[in-house]
């Protein structure tokens, strides 16, 4: 488990952590579930003794600064990061980052790249419909057992990514993210 830190997104009371740490207001913050899945420890520049590398592979919601003071701490001292490199965020790694000014349409990868490692639910076009505008789903009724722990990519017609749905409660699936239609491409609103 670790405790967020005063800087972050987190929400207490209705308000956001830094929010709240910007006023100079500090709260009691409840741990949270994190998994280290590897922690490699590796030199350092040549004559910084007290520099090392940190390879952290983790779950998300980890905070790898708030990771590295605890690991100071419990060493006996303290610690800080000077550096910090995201090599991947789910299934998208360093290989697969172009720089900004190399941006095209042929660059352009599918959304449902991004979450090919949720479970995919297809929609026909009621279904599409109802995801377009926030509907809770049932279920049963987009085919989904009990036994399917989600969350699930929606996807609609032509392979287009709709949304993303997670479970909720009594038998019902409800949208984390639903991605609006485009416009320009002429599809259902």
């Amino acid at each position: 488990e670790q405790v967020p830190p005063m800087v972050s997104a987190v929400k207490v009371g209705g308000r956001r952590l830094h929010e709240l740490a910007r006023e100079g207001i500090e709260v009691e913050r409840a741990p949270r579930p994190v998994t280290i899945h590897s922690l490699s420890i590796l030199p350092g520049p040549p004559g910084e003794q007290e520099v090392f590398t940190m390879a952290v592979e983790c779950s998300s919601g980890t905070y790898v600064r708030t990771l590295a003071a605890d690991i100071g701490h419990a060493l006996g001292g303290g610690a800080h990061i000077r550096h910090l490199r995201r090599n991947a965020v789910g299934p998208f790694t360093l290989s697969d980052a172009i720089q900004l000014e190399q941006v095209d349409a042929d660059r352009v990868r599918p959304m449902l790249d991004a979450v090919r490692h949720l479970t995919r639910l297809d929609v026909d076009a009621k279904g599409a419909a109802d995801v377009a505008v926030g509907k809770v789903l049932q279920r049963m009724a987009v085919g989904l057992g009990d036994d399917d722990p989600g969350p699930w990519a929606v996807v609609g017609e032509g392979d287009r990514l709709l949304a993303v749905y997670e479970p909720f409660r009594d038998g019902t699936i409800k949208p984390s993210l639903v991605i609006p239609p485009d416009p320009a491409a002429g599809l259902p609103a």
